[in-house]
């Protein structure tokens, strides 16, 4: 996969005109920019419409422009052809980008004469930032939702019928974008590439650090990139304990390298069986560590999809934030717990959680979760996990 390099289109060939929603001309585009730019499970909740898109046009080219998170991720995404990472200023940062980067970006966008453009946002971001963007880029269609008339700033404005709340899983919602456009698929799994030698080399890591993958283990991701996502600290440690002493499990747990201390909280707290692994897994290898897991409990945030894409059972404490981004045609089980006052957001779009917000996280519903999850009866049922043990 190239990153950040994409073979220009001759300026000479003109895309024919159409009114919006025109699937014949979008048959005619090739070269097509997809505007994420935010962070790794927006991407992996994406992918389902990047199929679409794929299948729709067999020769048409993807190129995400997302978040260096997301950048990271699309790597093994196989629908995306080309990747430009870049932080936009409307889209929370990971790194501060300058007004002076902007200009310049926008004109190396215009070299790669993009024939379409599709914005893919969550209900409650406004699009019409990226929009612009593309405009200045003079990217001659544009498909996008937006709540008001974003007129010459998309030429195929899908009105947001999702106005004061999400109503559907994000999936379907960028599914529901580009079926306007004619793009559908019959295959809606998140899609993401998983060797057999990831898989292998994160087993090899347990066991180095002094895991034993043949007896009951499991993964907890008390890590997450956003505070008011986080989970109680202490809530955690007490489901693990009694995860440990009632069901004899190791306990494994993950993060970034930034969050080894918080993990390292949590680790002293259990027995010997816990183990901080924080910060010690490339991405790829962690998806394989993901994929080889009986289980994954974790805040709702990237690894979630992950799980989803691979097909872990996934346990997850779920903020009240956003209501469309629960785990993903996977074995699962959602446990709702609400945001402290202090860190709620502002945005007036995510003031009111659809209710009811059932069943509430607590310590006694994690640890049931989790052995309704590993039941024997629950992993037969499971359609990925032999497929992709096999691959």
């Amino acid at each position: 996969m190239e990153i950040n390099t994409i073979a220009t289109h001759d300026p000479t060939n003109r895309l024919p005109d159409g009114p919006p929603g025109d699937s014949s001309v979008w048959q005619a585009c090739k070269n097509v920019l997809c505007f994420r730019p935010d962070n790794m499970g927006d991407v992996l909740m994406t992918t389902p419409a990047f199929r679409a898109l794929k299948e729709s046009v067999p020769d048409r080219k993807l190129t995400l422009l997302t978040s260096p998170a997301g950048a990271g991720i699309a790597r093994f995404i196989p629908e995306i052809d080309a990747i430009i990472p870049f932080d936009v200023p409307w889209v929370q940062p990971a790194n501060e980008k300058g007004r002076d980067e902007l200009q310049p970006f926008i004109g190396q966008l215009k070299e790669k004469q993009f024939d379409a453009a599709i914005i893919f946002n969550v209900q409650s971001q406004n699009p019409l930032p990226s929009a612009l963007l593309c405009y200045m880029a003079q990217i001659p269609r544009v498909l996008g939702y937006c709540r008001e008339n974003p007129y010459r700033l998309m030429t195929d404005w899908v009105p947001d019928p999702e106005v004061l709340v999400a109503t559907r899983h994000e999936v379907d919602r960028q599914l529901a974008l580009v079926e306007t456009i004619g793009s559908t698929t019959t295959h809606k799994r998140i899609s993401l590439s998983v060797s057999a030698e990831a898989q292998q080399q994160a087993l090899d890591l347990l066991r180095k650090s002094g895991v034993q993958p043949n007896r009951p283990w499991l993964l907890l991701h008390a890590g997450v990139s956003e505070v008011k996502r986080r989970f109680c600290e202490k809530q955690y440690i007490r489901a693990a304990r009694q995860l440990q002493s009632e069901m004899g499990y190791q306990i494994v747990l993950t993060g970034s390298q930034s969050e080894w201390h918080y993990v390292e909280e949590i680790r002293q707290a259990l027995d010997e069986n816990a183990f901080n692994l924080a910060g010690y897994f490339s991405l790829e290898t962690f998806i394989g560590l993901v994929a080889q897991a009986p289980v994954l409990i974790s805040n709702n945030t990237g690894p979630v999809h992950i799980a989803s894409a691979v097909g872990t059972p996934v346990v997850v404490l779920y903020a009240m934030t956003n209501p469309q981004h629960t785990p993903w045609m996977v074995p699962s089980r959602v446990l709702y717990f609400e945001v402290p006052g202090p860190l709620r957001s502002r945005n007036r779009l995510l003031q009111h959680f659809p209710e009811p917000a059932e069943p509430r996280a607590s310590v006694a519903g994690i640890v049931q979760a989790v052995a309704e999850l590993t039941a024997p009866k629950s992993l037969e049922t499971h359609p990925f996990r032999s497929e992709l043990k096999t691959h």
